[in-house]
């Protein structure tokens, strides 16, 4: 694990450690929006901030009206920032999108360690979390995924390099999972921005392509317009996350749309 990775899993472990161990069944009243996929989608996302490119929100941000500018140039769905010390994130934040978008999914991402932050989540308003192979055991990331599903969320398996990718495909021999990679209820992503340099290498996307799992894959980070939607679309990717190139649009509706008919397209 990086040295990035291992700091984010440390500070993780600790708001796991101070989270409410408690949950009521009212907890978990809000709905769980399942995601509609079609041949090219787009997971669009709101933070504060990135450590490699600063401030990306400014001080007044409106996380609702963006969120629906989001939703209703047909994002599959949004997925919001919650860490807290690098990204200025908090889980207030995801409740706040998931109210103002009540039909679109929302996913928590973070850089989640334990099952409770899952169930922060869903009873937040999430319908999907984002999970980092290299962060999780493979018990745990057992434990985890169980817990997501046992409550109906989606989870997106963000993967660095092969070894995650084998791991990956390991799950899916398992035929419930299997399954709920077929439905789009388990995605599988490749994140280009090496966690040790915060640097982004846009060839990992084509250079992991032959080894993608038999799943709806993501392509995150790095993502620009148009042409590099297609250009995944082309990767064998049939989703992208985007996020930084989103937050500085004077347009992101029309980015995501964008994005969504030139991948489909390709």
């Amino acid at each position: 694990m990086s040295d990035f990775l291992q700091t984010m899993a440390t500070r993780s472990a600790a708001r796991a450690a101070a989270a409410p161990t408690t949950f009521t069944s009212a907890d978990f009243d809000k709905p769980v929006v399942p995601l509609a996929l079609g041949a090219f989608d787009v997971i669009a996302e709101i933070k504060e901030r990135s450590p490699a490119e600063g401030d990306l929100g400014g001080q007044n941000m409106d996380r609702r009206s963006r969120a629906e500018r989001y939703a209703a140039a047909g994002a599959a769905a949004i997925s919001v920032l919650t860490e807290p010390s690098r990204f200025d994130g908090e889980l207030s934040h995801l409740e706040e999108v998931a109210l103002a978008v009540p039909d679109t999914a929302v996913m928590r991402k973070e850089f989640l360690v334990e099952p409770v932050q899952v169930l922060e989540a869903r009873k937040a308003g999430a319908s999907g979390v984002l999970l980092i192979i290299a962060m999780l055991s493979d018990a745990k990331l057992r434990e985890m995924l169980d817990c997501a599903f046992e409550h109906g969320l989606f989870v997106l398996l963000e993967a660095f390099d092969e070894r995650d990718l084998e791991r990956a495909s390991a799950l899916l021999e398992n035929a419930a999972d299997a399954d709920r990679a077929a439905g789009g209820q388990l995605l599988i992503g490749v994140n280009t921005r090496n966690l040790r340099t915060l640097e982004v290498d846009p060839d990992r996307l084509q250079t992991l392509a032959p080894l993608l799992p038999h799943a709806r894959c993501v392509a995150e980070s790095g993502l620009l317009d148009a042409h590099d939607a297609a250009r995944v679309a082309g990767l064998g990717y049939t989703l992208a996350l985007v996020g930084s190139a989103l937050m500085r649009s004077d347009d992101p509706g029309a980015l995501v749309q964008a994005m969504r008919q030139a991948g489909a397209a390709a």
